[in-house]
């Protein structure tokens, strides 16, 4: 579901750089203020149901690489293996309260993305 967001943030990151850059941050923003007010509301720490937060990651992740479907292979693979294992310090990030424990291990995920794929392009494997 995040794809297509992320595709038209690319978009405009082409014509308007830091619209973009924007767009993204408020998006983390946004989302961090949104999982705290549902987590409080629902009494819960981290309502499973919630996917803002891979939302947002993935919009990072994504963040200004080309368009192409090997691209965002390598970006949804990668995204979803950084979420999944929590490496240093994304699984101390969880454990931080309300919204900003739900949101930014995933935004860490998506930095962890960003340069990886970064590495991938650079070495012609994307």
């Amino acid at each position: 579901m995040a794809i297509p967001f992320s595709l038209a943030l690319n978009r405009i990151a082409l014509s308007n750089f830091l619209v973009a850059t924007v767009l993204l941050m408020g998006s983390i923003a946004g989302a961090v203020w949104l999982c705290t007010q549902l987590a409080r509301m629902l009494n819960q720490k981290d309502p499973q149901f919630i996917v803002i937060d891979e939302m947002v990651g993935f919009l990072l992740a994504n963040f200004l690489a080309p368009f192409s479907l090997t691209g965002l292979l390598w970006s949804f693979a990668l995204f979803r293996f950084f979420d999944i294992s929590k490496i240093f310090p994304a699984n101390r990030l969880e454990q931080l309260p309300g919204g900003a424990g739900i949101v930014l291990d995933d935004v860490l995920a998506g930095v962890y993305t960003f340069i990886s794929l970064r590495l991938l392009l650079t070495m012609d494997w994307v």
